[in-house]
């Protein structure tokens, strides 16, 4: 049961950021930390990645349980007040994530889900982003 009330659930949505998020710059510096020089959020390419690595041709988006439906989140829930809603929105976007990452893979990029729940065990995911550009450095 939703403990808010409507006008303060309204609120609280709002101020959920498209970018520039927590685990988006906790994702960025440890890049950073490990040599990686990248750009942000390209507005020409497919879903506007989070993280784009142009000399590797790969681009990383860094995703949330909750709004990407990870399988694995304890996080994925979905509100009993608003059943209806939240699952076509969550349709929505995994249909949308899939439609990105095909067309990017179409024009030649590799593509990297970082799912929020990987951000705490920070040396395993510096190992899979490490191993996965050295093995696609071009």
């Amino acid at each position: 049961m939703d403990t808010a009330n409507p006008e303060k659930r309204s609120w609280i949505m709002r101020q959920v950021k498209g970018r520039d998020t927590s685990p988006e710059k906790i994702v960025r510096s440890l890049l950073h930390r490990m040599g990686y020089r990248f750009r942000l959020q390209r507005d020409d390419l497919p879903g506007k990645p989070d993280i784009v690595l142009p000399r590797f041709k790969t681009v990383v988006f860094v995703n949330g349980g909750f709004w990407h439906r990870h399988s694995v989140s304890k996080r994925a829930t979905t509100h009993e007040t608003t059943v209806y809603y939240s699952q076509t929105k969550f349709a929505r976007n995994v249909a949308r994530d899939a439609r990105n990452q095909v067309e990017l893979e179409k024009m030649g990029w590799r593509v990297v889900i970082v799912w929020e729940c990987e951000l705490k065990d920070k040396t395993t995911l510096e190992k899979r982003l490490n191993d996965y550009l050295k093995s696609s450095y071009v």
